[in-house]
């Protein structure tokens, strides 16, 4: 026993020789783990405690107990140690305040930025404000007041992050329009860009998105004016002179409603690869404000009319610049941003 016991003691002398000219802790930590883990000296030795009578194993286990103390502690000892070095050697560094610093090269704006700004910029042409609002709404203002009630089938469309059971991300910039009937009488005419959120993801999707919806309400509004105001867009933001169409289609907050398509930009309307050789792009949706969502927002539905749209800025920068993947944007790699 007595030898077992004076093994285990010269142990802890062993270690501290050991870690002594160590200077990182990876390294202290390897030596640490010799002594102590699982297949260490210390556990090496206290498989010799089966051997010893009953009487005598308390003893070599304080001993192993008071070596494995005294290992810990070196090892902390010596980590303050080398802590206290990398303190001291930083305080003692000097930097010349006077030299001058090194030159930044100019940045400019990302590229769903610059749509963005050009887009708002177009729709101005014709009279149209931006408008904003939160990105974290209510349930009323994201679904029920657009005439989408709760377990209504067409909320199966926008895959919603639910913050509470009455508040969501939202999925589209509709509460902003909401928001402004509620507090602005007609003549009405915005414009609202802004982060929405879907849970979307692959090339064309993304869990976020850049969405501009548009909304116009004064009397003898018309159909008309809702397809004039985007074709201008158009043939503005593309910069050549395509054509739209207007198919029909279910929106619950339109009345009626329809998808918009614009002449492919790529093969102006002959048929590629991109527009599956129809010669038509989907760019969003489109239609005359739904009575019931002016009922909703207080408006006399009897004297006014009005018409709302909604695109992606992706999308429409994608169609733009040729960009092949909507994660593109987001990853923040200068090998794409500096092309735009």
């Amino acid at each position: 026993m007595s030898d077992l016991i004076s093994n285990l003691e010269k142990l802890g002398d062993e270690f501290g020789t050991v870690i002594a000219p160590l200077a990182d802790e990876q390294a202290i930590r390897a030596a640490q783990a010799q002594f102590l883990g699982k297949k260490g000296k210390v556990s090496e030795l206290m498989k010799e405690l089966g051997k010893l009578p009953p009487a005598e194993r308390p003893l070599v286990g304080a001993a192993a107990n008071k070596v494995k103390a005294t290992i810990e502690e070196l090892t902390a000892a010596r980590l303050n140690e080398l802590a206290q070095i990398v303190a001291r050697a930083d305080l003692a560094r000097s930097v010349d305040v006077t030299l001058p610093a090194r030159p930044v090269g100019g940045g400019h704006l990302h590229l769903l930025s610059q749509v963005r700004l050009e887009a708002v910029q177009i729709f101005a042409e014709l009279g149209f404000v931006m408008a904003e609002g939160p990105q974290i709404d209510t349930d009323w203002n994201n679904f029920e007041a657009l005439a989408l009630p709760k377990e209504h089938p067409a909320r199966d469309m926008q895959d919603t992050f639910y913050i509470s059971p009455e508040i969501v991300l939202r999925t589209h910039t509709s509460p902003v329009q909401v928001r402004t009937m509620l507090t602005q009488e007609p003549p009405i005419r915005i414009i609202a860009p802004g982060h929405v959120y879907r849970r979307d993801d692959d090339p064309t999707h993304s869990p976020m998105f850049t969405q501009l919806e548009g909304l116009a309400v004064d009397t003898d509004i018309s159909f008309s004016d809702l397809k004039g105001t985007l074709l201008h867009f158009v043939k503005r933001f593309f910069q050549r002179d395509l054509a739209i169409r207007l198919r029909p289609s279910y929106f619950p907050f339109v009345e009626p409603g329809a998808e918009v398509d614009m002449q492919c930009s790529f093969c102006g309307g002959s048929g590629c690869r991109l527009c599956k050789f129809t010669g038509w792009i989907e760019i969003g949706g489109a239609g005359m404000v739904d009575p019931d969502v002016f009922a909703n927002c207080r408006i006399d539905s009897e004297r006014y009319t009005g018409f709302a749209f909604g695109m992606g800025l992706e999308r429409m920068a994608m169609l733009r610049h040729n960009v092949t993947d909507i994660k593109f944007y987001y990853e923040g790699d200068l090998r794409f941003l500096e092309q735009f």
